[in-house]
């Protein structure tokens, strides 16, 4: 278990001081705003998808505490060339794995360095900042014009 937090302490670490994709996409033909009010995250997701239905490009800006910048870093990197579905596929899976109980064995396949984020379920309040990237993710996918929210 020490390993694992070690781990989960160096990629967040690495992902909060050097976010990929951490950039303004000024002609992203998808955007949504999203807001964590408990911790004061804030941050914007841009993305763009081709003729496939597949996430070309994906990035986002704002500010936000350590475990919400690695979490929106790490899903931009993870979400790059997955279709629309794998996205959502991706999604419910993150969401399973950090709003599971922690003692709860949740399958983490194909979730990559995403199931770093496991150890966030020892931290309920951590939840929302780990979440809040997604949730914006599913917005900008799904347009629906309205801020998302960790509530």
């Amino acid at each position: 278990m020490d390993d694992l937090r070690e781990l989960y302490q160096s990629v967040i670490l690495d992902h909060n001081k050097r976010p990929r994709n951490f950039r303004e996409m000024e002609d992203a033909p998808r955007r949504a705003d999203g807001h964590n009010p408990l911790c004061g995250d804030k941050l914007t997701v841009y993305v763009a998808l081709n003729d496939e239905d597949c996430v070309c490009d994906v990035a986002f800006k704002g500010q936000g505490c350590a475990i919400s910048t690695a979490s929106a870093s790490l899903m931009t990197e993870f979400v790059k060339g997955k279709s629309r579905q794998e996205v959502e596929q991706a999604f419910e899976r993150f969401h399973e794995l950090v709003t599971s109980a922690s003692d709860e064995e949740v399958p983490q396949e194909g979730l990559g360095k995403l199931a770093v984020f496991s150890g966030v379920r020892e931290y309920p309040m951590r939840v929302k900042c780990a979440s809040l990237a997604w949730h914006t993710l599913m917005a900008a996918l799904h347009e629906s014009g309205e801020t998302a929210k960790t509530e």
